[in-house]
């Protein structure tokens, strides 16, 4: 809930606009101000504050508890000029919602976090746990100095800036996690250590430690079994183990039991996900240490281990049972690390105008450690890329090159954007990469807005009704198929967007494919030609069937024929969409 505290007419007006944009998000506090911040501080768990930044300081400043409890509170000016992040910038969300409010309310944001303003991502703001010297460890990769990266795996993190070595290429000979845990000493030369690790590392003044969710605690526990037993098992199980708690992802058991109270309550305790199989899939894994007891009683010989094992992994702790005194145990469990999964976003840069590349395509971006992509498209956005980024371009033709080359970083553990223009599911990168990519990696489609709408949109409406769009292209695609696809069309009375309509070494594709639209439409029917749709030079006309002049076309163009209702309305072209109140 984001509390809204005001204390005159002028910010009273702008918090009733954010309760109004933000239904059921907000709550609004009446009454004198330091009574309502006080209240709205412990009730809520952001902030926005129509006043001085002063005065908000003053109100705070005996409510802080600290930067991992305190709310996020944002300021803005009685001129509504700026939205503030005043406080908890990264771990209350405060830059985030500054943002937010700048967009409601027209002002600007204000954020002025080290790291969101020289571009390098915050490690609390990785949404993995974090511990250690992390103020220090962040001063030292801001300052440029070198950064240790110790890390058991290659996880699809952002970028990192060059300063920031892994530990093979750092030439300081320092051993590895697993062997400095239980150190904790300060190395002579004060470097600083960023450990991404799942085990118990003892750091130092010079070290903090990345949570990756690598673990999966597979629990079984019979009917009732207390909530003290079940976790207490679990966590004396992490810790003999030397792994930490951290880094559990999520605990697994057997359907029957996802309504069990000692189990569920364990994962609240830990903040992670209960997850549950059904027994026939369980019984279907492999473990070390089946068991007639569970087949009994749930149907499966084996519940932690199978229930852990079950999405694959390393068996790091087979089965243990609980020790409770003077019983018999109640509760078992088994500990799997499983692998890192890489990231592919396949990204769609929109027509080529900034203001047309979506705001998840640039977080896509900035995410990203490897954006591969045609040269000219990296050159787009090269300049929202976060410091570290690496870049793998190639020139046009390379098409397949780039879709395999984005899938093995991915399943090198890398978080990767494959860029293309438009809709990259659209002529474009998505169909090869995912032709190639299997379920080991994860993959995110981010839509861009396609050189159909984009010219669309600037010629009118000549896509209210059905339409279709078709290639010209035949290097990959016969001209019989193309052919066949356009008389379908054709046959159809369905409006046509051609993309790649003419090149200079095709140039008889567009006369023919107007040819075989004119055997079904009117010569006065409506075309749109734009090029370059929404780029610096763009251009645009309006013409018939018989007007165009295939000659003045080329690759950057896209050529739009409407159907045998579609008309030109003042320069537009409009194809009606037939609602009955407009007949």
């Amino acid at each position: 809930m984001i509390g809204l505290i005001s204390a005159t007419a002028a910010g009273a007006a702008a918090r009733d606009r954010l309760a109004a944009a933000w239904p059921g998000r907000t709550r609004v506090y009446e009454g004198p101000v330091g009574r309502s911040v006080e209240r709205a501080f412990t009730e809520c768990e952001q902030l926005v504050c129509f006043l001085a930044t002063g005065a908000v300081v003053r109100l705070l400043a005996p409510l802080l508890a600290g930067k991992s409890v305190d709310p996020g509170v944002v300021c803005v000016d009685e001129g509504q000029r700026y939205a503030v992040s005043l406080l908890g910038g990264h771990g209350g969300g405060a830059n985030e919602l500054a943002a937010q409010v700048a967009d409601v309310l027209g002002c600007a944001p204000v954020v002025t976090t080290a790291t969101d303003a020289a571009g390098v991502p915050g490690l609390d703001t990785l949404g993995w746990p974090v511990e250690g010297a992390v103020a220090s460890v962040t001063r030292a990769v801001l300052d440029g100095e070198p950064v240790e990266l110790r890390a058991d795996a290659v996880w699809p993190l952002p970028p990192l800036p060059g300063n920031v070595v892994p530990e093979a290429a750092s030439g300081a000979g320092a051993p590895p996690a697993a062997e400095a845990a239980g150190t904790g000493a300060v190395r002579a030369d004060g470097r600083a250590v960023l450990h991404v690790t799942d085990r118990i590392v003892h750091v130092g003044p010079y070290d903090a430690v990345l949570r990756p969710p690598s673990l999966v605690v597979g629990v079984g526990a019979s009917k009732d079994a207390p909530l003290d037993e079940v976790l207490g098992l679990v966590e004396e199980t992490l810790r003999g183990a030397g792994l930490s708690a951290l880094s559990v992802a999520a605990l697994a058991t057997v359907d029957a039991k996802a309504q069990e109270p000692g189990i569920v309550g364990a994962a609240e305790r830990l903040g992670v996900p209960l997850v549950t199989y059904a027994p026939e899939r369980l019984a279907s894994v492999a473990v070390p240490n089946p068991s007639g007891a569970p087949l009994a009683a749930v149907g499966t010989p084996s519940v932690a281990e199978a229930a852990a094992l079950a999405d694959s992994g390393q068996l790091l702790v087979p089965k243990r049972k609980s020790s409770p005194d003077g019983r018999a145990a109640m509760a078992t469990c088994a500990v799997v690390r499983r692998a890192p999964r890489g990231r592919l976003a396949v990204v769609g840069l929109g027509p080529g105008a900034r203001d047309l590349l979506t705001p998840r395509a640039t977080d896509e971006l900035r995410r990203a450690s490897v954006v591969v992509g045609l040269d000219q498209y990296v050159d787009q956005i090269r300049d929202l890329l976060r410091p570290g980024t690496r870049v793998v371009e190639s020139g046009l033709g390379a098409e397949e090159e780039r879709a395999r080359t984005a899938v093995a970083e991915a399943r090198a553990g890398h978080a990767v954007a494959l860029i293309g223009s438009g809709d990259a599911g659209v002529y474009a990168m998505a169909s090869p990469a995912l032709a190639q990519a299997s379920d080991d990696i994860d993959v995110v489609g981010v839509p861009g807005v396609t050189a159909a709408l984009a010219a669309a949109a600037i010629l009118g409406a000549p896509l209210g009704h059905d339409h279709v769009s078709v290639s010209l292209s035949d290097l990959h695609t016969p001209w019989e198929v193309i052919e066949r696809r356009v008389k379908a069309a054709a046959e159809a009375d369905i409006v046509v967007t051609f993309y790649n309509p003419r090149s200079r070494g095709r140039d008889w594709q567009l006369p023919k494919a107007l040819s075989i639209l004119a055997e079904h439409r009117d010569p006065g029917t409506p075309v749109g030609v734009v090029r370059n749709a929404s780029r610096a030079d763009e251009s645009s006309r309006v013409t018939t069937l018989a007007g165009l002049d295939p000659a003045t076309v080329d690759m950057m163009t896209v050529v739009t024929v409407g159907n045998t209702a579609t008309r030109e309305v003042a320069g537009r072209m409009v194809t009606p969409r037939g609602y009955r109140w407009q007949s």
